[in-house]
């Protein structure tokens, strides 16, 4: 690091850039030859990117909780998007009494701010720990004049959304740059929430717009309609105009990335930060038959373009640069990575994810092909080894298994075949004991009738009959029937 003693911090800054609804084929650096993600990829190639990092839950707010927290839905108790309890007159506080790593980083002098999507309930209320907070209303919306909160107060802030957030993480590093000097400097910890490629896709930079024009959109070929796919899917399946407004999602907003590195670079902190590019959850632009991510068909999906995302961890003063981890891995063991490559106290709580960072360092390369990822969507939950998945969905299935060494595109499932029942057994044994270590009884997803459609309130408490999940509106007729189906084909 080429800074005197008394301008380096302790620690280093690190900025946490998340992503809404991208997945691993949605950029440059994991293979995609026709998307146009430059920074991502220079984020890459100054860093440690991971090959197969899933995500937790294929849908944004329980995902973002557990990066946050460390904790599996069924512990936090946020199964679904959160659609009520954003801001008044019902705004309500999902996360209350969990710790999040925010909340560690504070303790061990770290100014932490938020610039961007929220998505967890209250948002006019800053939470767990971060002193700046300028977030996103809801969750999504249009990407032009968009409703955020400045200062505790609701506001619309004029312009496209995504250079809006960036704007306001540029001034939080040039002020944070501009304490370095005096005594008791404190490192500064920012989360960059872009809802970028998240639907619409539509409002963006026509420059970017039309310069996809000629694309021929190889890396999402548009598939029959999937059976399980939800309406929502009509209307995008095959329509070039969609494909051309998520892709210039992602540009636009690589090109931010683009301003914020430049930006570090500029202030003399790049060496002294790191930075961590990731994603809630996958997306399906097509694969499958589908537009979307595990609300997209229904049943809930846990197909690989749905849970498996983006992670890239930079910092040039204190990793190596180019290298390439396969390991398995999942959102579970982001926080405790986060926390153990700062030097700090992880959570309590007997939370299941692990360190990545000798993977990261490059001080370990075994034992990761034995590694399980788990993940769980309401009452679906998955499972997966290097050459597994199991997906078992409560109460009644379907169920699905795929040999991933054969059939990486999921196309066979062999769930029923006679020669997999010992395998099955022994799948679901093992899945079913994993969650029954780590949940939280009261808020355990298998006995709660999560849709796809969101969560209204956090679950507990609620008065009796009363549920904190949407049944599905517009649906209910088909996801009615579907269930009927799938339970009188289990009890033949």
């Amino acid at each position: 690091m080429n800074h005197n003693a008394n301008e380096r911090p302790q620690r280093p800054n690190v900025i946490v850039i998340l992503t809404d609804d991208q997945g691993v084929w949605a950029s440059g650096c994991y293979g995609n030859s026709e998307i146009r993600t430059p920074h991502i990829d220079r984020l890459a190639a100054t860093g440690v990117r991971f090959e197969d990092f899933f995500c937790t839950s294929p849908v944004c707010s329980p995902a973002r909780a557990t990066l946050l927290t460390g904790a599996i839905p069924s512990r936090h108790g946020v199964h679904d998007w959160i659609r009520g309890g954003n801001v008044p007159p019902d705004a309500a506080v999902y996360l209350e009494n969990q710790i999040a790593y925010t909340d560690v980083m504070v303790d061990h002098g770290y100014t932490c701010g938020i610039s961007g999507k929220w998505h967890l309930g209250a948002s006019q209320l800053a939470q767990h720990g971060f002193s700046h907070w300028f977030v996103h209303q809801m969750g999504g919306g249009p990407y032009n004049d968009a409703p955020m909160v400045r200062n505790g107060e609701l506001a619309t802030e004029p312009g496209y959304v995504t250079n809006v957030i960036t704007d306001d993480a540029l001034a939080f590093i040039d002020a944070q740059a501009g304490a370095r000097d005096r005594p008791g400097e404190r490192p500064f910890y920012l989360s960059v929430h872009y809802t970028a490629p998240h639907s619409p896709w539509t409002g963006h930079p026509q420059a970017i717009v039309d310069s996809y024009d000629d694309c021929p959109f190889a890396s999402c070929p548009q598939e029959a309609r999937h059976p399980w796919a939800v309406p929502f899917t009509d209307e995008h399946l095959g329509n070039r105009e969609s494909l051309k407004g998520y892709f210039a999602a992602v540009t636009a907003m690589d090109a931010d990335v683009g301003r914020i590195l430049d930006r570090l670079e500029a202030l003399g902190l790049r060496d002294d930060t790191l930075v961590v590019f990731t994603s809630d959850n996958g997306y399906s632009c097509g694969s499958h038959g589908f537009w979307g991510k595990g609300n997209g068909t229904f049943p809930l999906n846990m197909l690989e373009n749905s849970v498996r995302v983006p992670l890239i961890f930079s910092h040039p003063g204190g990793l190596p640069q180019g290298r390439v981890v396969d390991a398995l891995a999942s959102g579970y063991d982001f926080a405790p990575t986060l926390l153990d490559y700062l030097g700090l106290p992880a959570l309590e709580g007997g939370q299941p994810g692990g360190s990545l960072r000798p993977l990261l360092t490059g001080e370990s390369e075994e034992g990761h092909e034995s590694i399980v990822v788990y993940a769980e969507y309401g009452p679906t939950r998955m499972l997966r080894t290097r050459d597994w998945k199991y997906v078992h969905r409560y109460p009644y299935g379907p169920h699905e298994l795929y040999n991933l060494r054969d059939d990486p595109d999921e196309r066979e499932n062999r769930a029923d075949e006679r020669q997999q029942a010992g395998r099955m057994r022994e799948l679901r044994q093992e899945l079913a004991a994993w969650f029954a270590r780590y949940v939280d009884p009261a808020r355990d997803g298998v006995a709660l009738p999560v849709t796809g459609y969101g969560q209204a309130a956090p679950i507990m408490p609620r008065s009796p009959g009363e549920s904190a999940f949407y049944p599905g509106v517009g649906n209910l007729e088909v996801r009615s029937r579907q269930w009927v189906e799938v339970k009188d084909d289990a009890a033949q």
